[in-house]
């Protein structure tokens, strides 16, 4: 009898030892299984978040970095402008006044810029997150005349008409006239006169008169229309409009 008790408390005694022991090694191998499933699943959604953002970065809605002061005041250095590529998509086109993001390709480059393919790939698509800045061929202006416009600089008081309306650019940079160099263009069907903000710091249409295309941009060129800025935060919004050209005739009603 007390032999079996003894057998009896030991057997007692050794299950519970046995069975934590047991536990923490399966424990143990699970957290082994599970710590490369957890890097994989993190590096697959990560993958996965970073081309949702580039398709809706080549679709929809651009960061753009700005990369340089051709907008002041309207756009800064370094500022990042949200760019709406569904803007002109359905039908509209773009307006006087509009703040635009365009393939300067054939107006305001004639070649493209030579680049490695592969270099070329990545730092389109750091650009399309607004990382660094875009590539050599965009642009940033304001559309300034559409098919059909007369546009004429400059006027007895120094300012801008379009098909015979002086034009009131609040939007210039303090101390700039709206341009120092004269100009009398008719802007020719589905192309677009642009001009930067800043018009003693930027090269835009009136730079490229005597070349081919006359600094005109194809409509089809247009990437989209700057409608926000997202950096800084102190300066985040909407893009302010102008009425500068509220009351410009159409480009049939003007007089020469």
């Amino acid at each position: 009898m007390d032999t079996e008790a003894q057998h009896t408390e030991r057997d007692r005694s050794s299950g519970p030892a046995d069975g934590p022991e047991e536990g923490s090694r399966s424990t143990h191998v699970r957290d082994r299984q599970a710590g490369p499933v957890s890097w994989g699943r993190t590096v697959f959604l990560g993958m996965l978040c970073t081309v949702a953002l580039l398709l809706f970065s080549a679709f929809v809605l651009q960061p753009f970095l700005i990369p340089s002061g051709s907008m002041q005041p309207t756009l800064r250095v370094g500022d990042r402008v949200l760019v709406n590529k569904l803007a002109y998509r359905f039908g509209s086109e773009p307006r006087r006044g509009d703040v635009v993001v365009f393939d300067g390709t054939g107006s305001f480059l004639q070649e493209e810029p030579e680049e490695n393919a592969v270099g070329a790939l990545l730092r389109g698509a750091v650009a399309s997150l607004g990382l660094t800045e875009p590539a050599g061929s965009d642009f940033v202006k304001r559309v300034v005349g559409v098919g059909g416009d007369r546009v004429v600089c400059c006027d007895q008081r120094g300012r801008l008409r379009v098909n015979g309306a002086a034009v009131d650019e609040t939007y210039l940079h303090p101390g700039d006239r709206p341009s120092d160099v004269a100009f009398d263009i008719v802007v020719p069907d589905d192309r677009l006169w642009m001009m930067g903000d800043h018009r003693s710091n930027s090269r835009d249409s009136r730079d490229h008169l005597g070349q081919p295309g006359g600094g005109m941009v194809p409509v089809e060129r247009v990437i989209g229309r700057v409608d926000w800025l997202g950096w800084p935060l102190g300066r985040l919004g909407s893009l302010e409009g102008t009425d500068a050209f509220t009351g410009i005739r159409p480009p049939d009603a003007h007089h020469g």
